[in-house]
């Protein structure tokens, strides 16, 4: 009949393999292909491919692709062999992977949809059940990590991000030069950053250039344990500076907005914005009207001054030369008199060994950040995640540049 050839031709099955029959059920709005194993060619075992004597047979059904607009459902007899080594198993079919109930063309298509929607909006797309189509997931991102040839690190960043509330991160390590996170663990401690590290093997860790990150004492601990030379690799990025200064900036301007209100003077009310706003990012006409602020004797423009003078340090090439220049930054900041700004310019001076390696090494965090960024849009687009495992699966899954797709599919 033309329907089984039709099937056969679809499905690309080939001997010993055919289609036995077609049944279509218009009340269940169903199609159920059946198909045989003729049983002439001696199975090999699914796990260790040796041909092995046979032992029965199994029925076994697999969801497929719609067939215009009726669910269709595979069902074959499948031959188990008896292995020596490994037992009793089911032989391997050509349409699906071993352990799946879904075809590798449907699992495909799932993986696809859960590129650019939420398992439960998939879930319902497809009219299957949230485990049905996380556990489709999971093995994309399983099959991902265990093909996965990482080249040896080069740069990487580490960052944190928040899991749920209530303080609950991961730390998530993304490699620099190829754009994708290579790893996630919990929590954000020295252990989190060390279950990384011992990936790696010494040759490795030795050939690492760079670690961007921020100033967490834990992840500075835990390179310095693993990676050799860390005091000149370990980079502090511009954005935590930056992001560090801004927040004084604020934190004085709310002070002293306070301090004005009760002069009777609305002057800073309202200029949050134009404080925090960077001026690269400012038109012609907003930066003319932010003039008289920030030429005032205001503290905030003070503040804001001290702010702006450490954001053109960060294109030196010469070490000697930028440790200059900052300490001279220093100098003016820990004499400002703005305890905010001060406890800033504290922790910089501090950490400043590391931001003289990211000026020298050219390092930014810049690509964690948008990483992390993305990772909080999958979070808001799952409305949250209660299990940990499962984001750290949703991160690899969209993030971690693997190849997800069912072994022998042409796409």
């Amino acid at each position: 009949m033309r329907d089984k050839q039709l099937y056969a031709k679809i499905l690309g099955l080939k001997k010993p393999w055919y289609v036995e029959d077609v049944e279509l059920s218009t009340s269940e709005g169903e199609v159920e292909v059946f198909i045989q194993h003729d049983g002439k060619k001696a199975c090999k075992c699914s796990v260790c491919d040796t041909i092995c004597p046979g032992y029965d047979h199994v029925i076994q059904s697999w969801r497929h692709l719609n067939t215009c607009q009726f669910k269709t459902i595979l069902v074959a007899r499948v031959p188990r062999t008896n292995c020596p080594e490994h037992g009793v198993l089911a032989t391997r079919v050509p349409w699906a992977e071993s352990g799946s109930r879904y075809t590798a063309l449907f699992e495909a298509l799932i993986i696809d949809w859960l590129k650019e929607a939420s398992v439960k909006a998939v879930g319902q797309q497809m009219r299957l059940s949230w485990n049905a189509i996380d556990g489709i997931q999971q093995r994309a991102v399983k099959r991902g990590l265990e093909r996965r040839k990482t080249k040896p690190p080069k740069r990487i960043a580490v960052d944190e991000t928040s899991f749920q509330k209530r303080h609950e991160y991961v730390t998530v390590v993304t490699d620099h030069i190829e754009g994708v996170v290579t790893h996630v663990s919990d929590d954000r401690k020295a252990d989190s950053l060390n279950e990384y590290f011992d990936t790696l093997s010494d040759e490795e860790k030795g050939g690492i250039e760079c670690v961007t990150m921020d100033m967490s004492k834990a992840y500075i601990k835990s390179v310095k344990q693993n990676v050799p030379e860390a005091d000149q690799r370990i980079a502090f990025d511009k954005f935590h500076v930056a992001q560090s200064l801004g927040q004084a900036v604020n934190k004085v301007r709310i002070d002293e907005n306070v301090a004005l209100i009760k002069q009777g003077s609305n002057l800073l009310k309202g200029t949050r914005y134009n404080w925090l706003t960077n001026p690269e990012n400012m038109t012609v006409e907003q930066w003319d009207d932010f003039e008289p602020l920030r030429s005032s004797k205001l503290k905030t423009a003070r503040a804001w001054a001290i702010r702006e003078l450490a954001m053109t340090l960060w294109d030196y090439k010469s070490r000697a030369w930028a440790m200059k220049a900052w300490k001279r930054w220093l100098s003016w900041a820990l004499r400002c008199r703005l305890e905010p700004v001060k406890k800033v310019a504290r922790m910089i001076k501090e950490h400043l060994w590391g931001i003289i390696n990211a000026i020298v090494l050219n390092a930014n965090n810049g690509r964690a950040e948008g990483i992390n960024s993305k990772i909080q849009s999958l979070k808001n687009r799952a409305c949250g995640y209660r299990c940990r495992e499962r984001y750290k699966t949703a991160i690899y899954f969209h993030l971690g540049g693997l190849d997800l797709y069912p072994s022998g599919l042409n796409r």
